[in-house]
C-alpha cells in the first residue's frame, strides 16, 4: 500500500484546471489521509477558483490516480477556496516549527520562552498551537481561555499577550473538554490558522508547536509551509533522545531544514552543584545522529514572576535570549 508521502507526491503532479498550475505550485493539498480498514484515500483540495467544472474536471483526475493507478477501494474529496494570496503564506515570515518525538519534554515551554526571547530582541512574533490534542500555550502564557473574535469578512482575530501573537485549539473549545476530532477536521483546523488568520503585518517569525511524534500534523504542516525549519526537543535520558532522533528524521524526510537541537532540564542547580536528574547525553546523541548542532541546553528552574516564562535578567531567561540570538544570526 501507498503511504501518504507517496500519494501526495502523485498528486501534486497534478493540475489545477482554474488556473493551469500543478497542486504543488498552488499548495492545493490541505489535508491527505489514509483510512487503511477501508482502503479510502481522504483529501482536501484548495483551489484557485471553486467553480462546478473545476471541482469536476479534479475529482476525475484524482479518482483515476487514486483508485485505477494506485489501486485504492475508493476516494472521498472536499473542496474548498485556495486563500494563499491574501493569507500569511503569501508574506515572507520565516516559520520555525518546535518538534519532539514525545510529551513531557518542555517542547511548548521553550516555544513560549523562545517568543518572548525573540521580542525582547526586537522581533514581532506570533505562535501557532499546533499541538492540536495537547495544547497548553495559552495556559504557560497565563492567558485567560475565551472564544476568539471575528473580523466583518469572518477572518479570525488572535490573542495578544505582552506584543506575541497567538492561535490554539484551546481557544476553540469549552474548558476542560478534551479534542474528539478525527483527520480532515483537524486539517481543516490548521488551514484556519494560517489562512483565516488576521495577523500582524509586521510580524517576522512564526513559532509553530508542533505535536509530539510524526503524526498526520507534521504532514500538514509540510503541505502548508515546506519552508518551515525545524528545531527538535529532548532530555538527556536516553529514552526522550531515542524517539527525539525519530521525529528528526520525520523532518528531514519532509525536506525541512533542521536548526538543531535544544536539551531541556539538562540539570538542576542546587547548593553550587548541576545535579543532573534525568541523566545526561540525550542533546549529543541527538544531534550527532541527525548531523546538527545543539543550540541550547537548558536547565531545569523556576521563574521568579511568572509561570513558565523567564525575564531576561534571570539566568534561564539569558539562555534563551543566546538561543534567540542564534536564531536570528542562521535564519
Amino acid at each position: 500500500m501507498y503511504t501518504k508521502e507517496e500519494i501526495r507526491d502523485h498528486v501534486e503532479i497534478l493540475m489545477d484546471p482554474s488556473v493551469n498550475k500543478s497542486f504543488k505550485e498552488t499548495g492545493g493539498i490541505k489535508f491527505l489521509d489514509i483510512d487503511k480498514e477501508k482502503m479510502i484515500v481522504n483529501m482536501v483540495i484548495g483551489l484557485e477558483k471553486l467553480e462546478d467544472d473545476y471541482k469536476r474536471s479534479v475529482t476525475r483526475s484524482l479518482a483515476k490516480l487514486i483508485k485505477l493507478d494506485l489501486g485504492f477501494t475508493g476516494i472521498k474529496t472536499d473542496f474548498e477556496l485556495n486563500k494563499k494570496s491574501d493569507s500569511i503564506l503569501s508574506r515572507e515570515i520565516r516559520y520555525i516549527g518546535i518538534a519532539s518525538g514525545k510529551g513531557g519534554v518542555g517542547k511548548s515551554t521553550i516555544t513560549a520562552n523562545l517568543a518572548y526571547a525573540l521580542t525582547t530582541l526586537g522581533k514581532k512574533v506570533g505562535i501557532i498551537d499546533a499541538d492540536i490534542y495537547g495544547s497548553s500555550i495559552p495556559t504557560i502564557l497565563d492567558m485567560e481561555v475565551t472564544p476568539p473574535k471575528g473580523t466583518g469578512n469572518e477572518k479570525i482575530i488572535p490573542f495578544e499577550k505582552d506584543g506575541i501573537e497567538l492561535i490554539s485549539t484551546e481557544f476553540f473549545l469549552a474548558p476542560d473538554k478534551p479534542l474528539m476530532w478525527r483527520g480532515p477536521m483537524l486539517g481543516k483546523m490548521l488551514n484556519h490558522f494560517f489562512y483565516d488568520v488576521v495577523w500582524d503585518k509586521e510580524i517576522e517569525y512564526i513559532l509553530v508547536d508542533l505535536p509530539p511524534g510524526t503524526g498526520d500534523v507534521a504532514l500538514d504542516i509540510q503541505g502548508l509551509v515546506p519552508q518551515c525549519k525545524m528545531i527538535i526537543v529532548t532530555t538527556p535520558h536516553k529514552s526522550a533522545s531515542h524517539v527525539a532522533v525519530k521525529a528528526g528524521f520525520a523532518a528531514e524526510k519532509l525536506k525541512h531544514e533542521l536548526l538543531g537541537v535544544i536539551e531541556n532540564m539538562s540539570y538542576f542547580s542546587h547548593a553550587g552543584e548541576n545535579i543532573k536528574i534525568f541523566g545526561e547525553g540525550g542533546g549529543k546523541i541527538v544531534s550527532d545522529k541527525l548531523k546538527t548542532k545543539i543550540l541550547a541546553t537548558i536547565p531545569i528552574g523556576q521563574p521568579k514572576n511568572h509561570i513558565s516564562v523567564f525575564a531576561p535578567d534571570e539566568e534561564i531567561g539569558i539562555n534563551y535570549l543566546g538561543l534567540a540570538n542564534k536564531i536570528i544570526k542562521e535564519y
